[in-house]
């Protein structure tokens, strides 16, 4: 039997579930505890369901690393197309974006590198997320080991 703890590292944050909850309802609606720890089990389900597809393929194409495109894929492979139809336009949107974003950054930067090969940064540059810390990390999923069903918390 899996403890409280393991149970609660392997679902979704209930705060953020119930704060997608409240979008789709008037403001001053409440939902209930029962309610977001069912649909807090149902998100992760399904996201487990996709994921495990998607780390199928890549498995089966002797690849460690499963991306938006894997994702998208499994959607449409397990038949809800719906969704794997907007998180395709989603996805699309998302890169567009980040292509436009880097492009800025790269034009308004100002940084030179000297002889000693250190970056040199004026007063005044401004520096892409990625320097200043106030992008998050790019994520990553890895593959689960064949036949491991376990949520195992990064170390």
């Amino acid at each position: 039997m899996v403890d409280h703890e393991e149970e609660q590292d392997r679902l979704l944050p209930i705060a953020n579930v119930g704060r997608i909850m409240k979008q789709g309802l008037p403001q001053r609606a409440k939902v209930s505890k029962e309610a977001k720890q069912r649909m807090q089990e149902c998100a992760t389900e399904f996201l487990s369901f996709v994921t495990a597809e998607a780390s199928d393929k890549c498995h089966k194409e002797n690849r460690k690393t499963v991306n938006g495109d894997d994702i998208c894929w499994a959607m449409s492979a397990l038949g809800f197309d719906n969704y794997a139809e907007a998180t395709t336009r989603y996805l699309n949107k998302y890169r567009e974006a980040e292509r436009h974003r880097l492009a800025a950054n790269q034009s308004n930067i100002n940084i030179n590198t000297s002889s000693s090969s250190q970056l040199e940064i004026r007063e005044g540059d401004q520096l892409p997320n990625y320097l200043s810390g106030t992008q998050p990390p790019n994520l990553e999923f890895r593959i689960l080991e064949t036949g491991d069903n376990s949520f195992a918390k990064p170390s």
